[in-house]
């Protein structure tokens, strides 16, 4: 048997089927469904908006500020370092270090 919906009052007066139930709602009352926009549903059957269904998230492009060489930092092997590790002396020939 049929049922009777009372559309007195609303924005519209027609009357639309849920597209997962099958139940008559007015049609201000069925909203489209998050996952599926084109499904008009009512409340009772809405589902929850699956995030995987957003686009993947672009990657960021991120400098460093002081990045190290791609090239080997060579050191010359005919030199010491000060007692304080301010200075580093390089020999004249690479046979003697020289004292600070």
């Amino acid at each position: 048997m049929g049922r009777f919906i009372n559309t007195k009052g609303n924005p519209t007066l027609g009357v639309a089927i849920c597209a997962r139930c099958c139940r008559k709602f007015p049609i201000g009352e069925l909203q489209a469904d998050p996952n599926y926009p084109g499904l008009r549903v009512c409340s009772d059957d809405m589902d929850v908006f699956d995030p995987y269904r957003l686009p993947a998230r672009q990657p960021e492009d991120v400098t460093l500020a002081f990045t190290r060489p791609e090239v080997p930092i060579g050191t010359n092997p005919a030199g010491t370092i000060t007692e304080d590790g301010d200075y580093f002396i390089i020999a004249e020939d690479e046979d003697d270090y020289l004292e600070p």
